[in-house]
C-alpha cells in the first residue's frame, strides 16, 4: 500500500510542478502586460491551489505511513537525526518547505479574491504563486526524480 501512495504523490507531483509553473508565468505575464483578469485566470490559479492542496494530502498520508518517527528513534534521535542530511532533508525540509509553499499559494489565491480590479488580481498571485514555486523548486528531491 506504501508503494501506491508513494507513486501516485511522486506522479502527481509532476501535475503540481506543470499547474504552478503555468499558474505563476499567467499571474507574471498578465501583470506585466496589464491584460483583464478572466475566468480562465480564474480557473488556472483554482486548479493551481487544489492540485497542491492535494498532493499535501498525499503527502502528510505518505509521511504518517513511512512511520519516521521510528526512524528517527532508530538513529539516536533528533539531534542524530538532524547531523544525517538524507534523512533531515526527507523528513523536515522536505515536507516543512512544501507546507509553507501550500500557505502562500493559498494565501494568494484567497487575497487575490477580494481585490476587484485585474492589476492587484495578478500582482499578489504573481507574488504569492512565485515565491511558492521557488520553495517548490528548491526542496523537489531531484535525485528521486530523474
Amino acid at each position: 500500500m506504501m508503494e501506491i501512495v508513494q507513486f501516485i504523490h511522486s506522479k502527481w507531483a509532476y501535475l503540481v510542478l506543470i499547474v504552478l509553473v503555468l499558474a505563476t508565468f499567467n499571474a507574471l505575464i498578465k501583470f506585466f502586460g496589464d491584460k483583464e483578469f478572466d475566468a480562465k485566470d480564474f480557473r488556472i490559479s483554482l486548479f493551481a491551489l487544489i492540485t497542491m492542496h492535494i498532493q499535501l494530502l498525499i503527502g502528510i498520508v505518505l509521511f504518517l505511513m513511512k512511520d519516521y518517527f521510528s526512524t528517527i528513534e532508530q538513529v539516536g534521535g533528533m539531534g542524530e537525526m538532524m547531523k544525517n542530511s538524507g534523512l533531515r532533508n526527507l523528513i523536515i525540509e522536505h515536507p516543512l518547505t512544501m507546507i509553507i509553499a501550500v500557505v502562500l499559494v493559498t494565501v494568494g489565491y484567497s487575497k487575490h479574491k477580494k481585490k476587484l480590479t485585474s492589476k492587484p488580481k495578478f500582482k499578489l498571485l504573481a507574488i504569492f504563486y512565485s515565491l511558492a514555486l521557488i520553495l517548490v523548486l528548491a526542496k523537489i528531491p531531484w535525485n528521486l526524480w530523474f
